[in-house]
C-alpha cells in the first residue's frame, strides 16, 4: 500500500479525487488532504507519505512552493492541473507524471501504477529537485532533460543527443556517447519538448538535433547526412521547415 496526501485549494477537486482513488486504486490509502501551501508543507512532514498529489495553481502560489519549502522531497509527486500549459513543460523535462483536469480515470490509473512501480522498486532520484532547478531558468535556457529507465532516471543533457527515432510506442534516443536509451513514449511527446530547443522534426520516425547535421543530400528528394555518417529522411511536408530552419542555424 501506498500512503498519499491530496493537495488542492478546492474542497471540490479534493473530493472528486479521493473518491476516484478509492473507486480505482485501492494500492492507495489516503492519510491526509490540504488545501493551502502552508497546509500542504505542514501536513506532509507530519505524514511522511510515499505519493502526493499537488495542484499546480493554488491561489497567489503554486504546489513548486510547496516542493521549495520542504527541506526534504522522498516522496513521488503527480501534478494536478486545469492549466496545460503552466510548468507543464518542466515537469515534462523532468519526467514525472501529471494529471490535468477533468481527471480522465485511465490516466490517473496509469499515474499510480507508475509511482507504484517506483515505491516496490525503491528507485531513488532526484526529480522534484531537477525539476526546481529547472523552474529556476527561463525557458531557453532548459539545458537537461530526465528520461525514465526502467531502474533508473538518466539526465541527460540535450546538447548530448544526437537524434530520436520512433518506434511504435517507445523512442530510442541516440546520443553523441555512442550510446542507445529507448524510453517507453512516443516520438510525438519527445518532439513536442524538443522542438522549441531547436530539434527538427524531418520525418514522422525521427527527429533531429541540428547541431550534428553535416549536409543535406539531394539523393531521394532529400536527405540529412549526420556527423555520424547516418542518413536520416526529411518527408515532403517537412522539407520547407527542415531547410529553412538550417538556414537560420
Amino acid at each position: 500500500m501506498m500512503r498519499a496526501v491530496l493537495i488542492d485549494d478546492e474542497i471540490s477537486n479534493l473530493e472528486n479525487l479521493r473518491i476516484l482513488l478509492e473507486k480505482h486504486c485501492p494500492q492507495i490509502t489516503i492519510i491526509a488532504t490540504a488545501q493551502s501551501v502552508g497546509d500542504a508543507v505542514d501536513v506532509i512532514e507530519k505524514y511522511v507519505p510515499d505519493l502526493v498529489f499537488l495542484d499546480i495553481q493554488m491561489g497567489d502560489k503554486t504546489g513548486f512552493d510547496v516542493l521549495k519549502l520542504l527541506p526534504t522531497r522522498n516522496f513521488d509527486v503527480v501534478f494536478v492541473t486545469a492549466y496545460d500549459q503552466y510548468g507543464i513543460k518542466a515537469v515534462k523535462f523532468a519526467a514525472l507524471d501529471y494529471l490535468l483536469k477533468p481527471i480522465d480515470i485511465e490516466e490517473l490509473m496509469n499515474a499510480v501504477k507508475k509511482a507504484e512501480h517506483k515505491f516496490t522498486r525503491q528507485i531513488q532520484t532526484s526529480q522534484l529537485d531537477f525539476l526546481l532547478q529547472q523552474l529556476k531558468k527561463p525557458e531557453p535556457t532548459i539545458s537537461k532533460i530526465a528520461l525514465p529507465m526502467q531502474s533508473e532516471i538518466r539526465y541527460i543533457a540535450l546538447s548530448e543527443i544526437i537524434r530520436c527515432e520512433a518506434d511504435n510506442t517507445y523512442t530510442h534516443f541516440f546520443l553523441s556517447s555512442e550510446e542507445k536509451i529507448t524510453i517507453s513514449k512516443s516520438l510525438k511527446e519527445y518532439a513536442d519538448l524538443l522542438s522549441p530547443n531547436g530539434f527538427l522534426r524531418t520525418h514522422q520516425s525521427h527527429l533531429v538535433n541540428p547541431k550534428y547535421v553535416k549536409s543535406w543530400l539531394k539523393e531521394d528528394g532529400g536527405i540529412l547526412l549526420l556527423i555520424s555518417g547516418e542518413k536520416i529522411p526529411i518527408s515532403k511536408p517537412n522539407k520547407d521547415i527542415v531547410k529553412q530552419a538550417l538556414q537560420q542555424f
